[in-house]
This record gives structure tokens, C-alpha cells and sequence, in this order.
């Protein structure tokens, strides 16, 4: 089993410091209406990022090992909040954007949906309290 510690570290106002398994810190920050400086990355959309950030390491290691060529790729993510506290986001919606020539739609599509369906842990946390959905768009330059 493994097992991740992080550590997060009051700094001054509404900003924090998170250390990672990996040795490097992240900066929390709330919005100056709530307080803070904007310093730092807001809480909720660090969980976007964690989950863009998951699909994506993904997407590159299966692409990179089908040999797929493509210029770039990035990933929206946009996750509607409920209205009533506690706020948490009950639609996710996953852009996957994909740039290049001749660009491998099949494959691309076989490497997203592996992420999305068997090997993204963080896309499988947020389905156990969010609806997500996912789609590919393709760009050939």
C-alpha cells in the first residue's frame, strides 16, 4: 500500500504552503474578497488541475508509447459548484484539445479513453462525488 503525506503550512493571512511526495510546494491563497492576496492557487481548482494534471501524465506516457505524433495538447477543464454549502463541484466537464499534422485521432482516442476509464485515479475520486464527462477535439494545422 502506499501512502502520501503532504504537509500544509499556515504562512500569513489566507496563504499556505503544501509541500508534495516530490519535494515541491504549491501556495494557497484565497481571493482578497475572502482575504487573501491571490498569492496562491484556490483550493477547488487545484482539485481541477490535480485531475487535468492526472489525465494528461496519462495521455503523454500512452501517446509517447504508441508512438504518436502531435505538436501539443491541453486540457480544459471546466466543473460546475452546487449553489448550497459545503460548495463542491457536481458537473466536471474534460476538454481534451490535441494540436499537430495528420494529427492520430483513433489512437489519440484510445489514449484518452484509457486514461478516462482505467488508469486516471483521480478521474475515478471525482466520479464518486461529480458527474464527468469528457470530449476529444482535434486541431490539424
Amino acid at each position: 500500500m502506499t501512502l502520501d503525506t503532504v504537509t500544509t503550512k499556515w504562512k500569513t493571512d489566507m496563504l499556505l504552503v503544501s509541500d508534495n511526495p516530490s519535494g515541491q510546494n504549491v501556495f494557497i491563497d484565497a481571493s482578497p474578497e475572502s482575504g487573501g492576496h491571490n498569492e496562491g492557487l484556490r483550493p477547488k481548482a487545484l482539485m481541477l488541475s490535480s485531475l487535468a494534471g492526472c489525465s494528461g501524465l496519462d495521455v503523454a506516457s500512452l501517446l509517447k508509447k504508441m508512438k504518436v505524433e502531435f505538436d501539443t495538447f491541453e486540457i480544459i477543464v471546466e466543473a460546475e459548484l452546487t449553489e448550497e454549502h459545503p460548495k463542491y463541484y457536481h458537473k466536471v466537464h474534460v476538454n481534451y484539445h490535441f494540436y499537430g499534422n495528420n494529427l492520430a485521432e483513433g489512437k489519440i482516442n484510445k489514449a484518452v479513453k484509457l486514461s478516462v476509464d482505467k488508469y486516471c485515479g483521480v478521474m475515478e475520486m471525482f466520479r464518486q462525488f461529480a458527474t464527468v464527462t469528457t470530449q476529444n477535439h482535434f486541431h490539424n494545422q
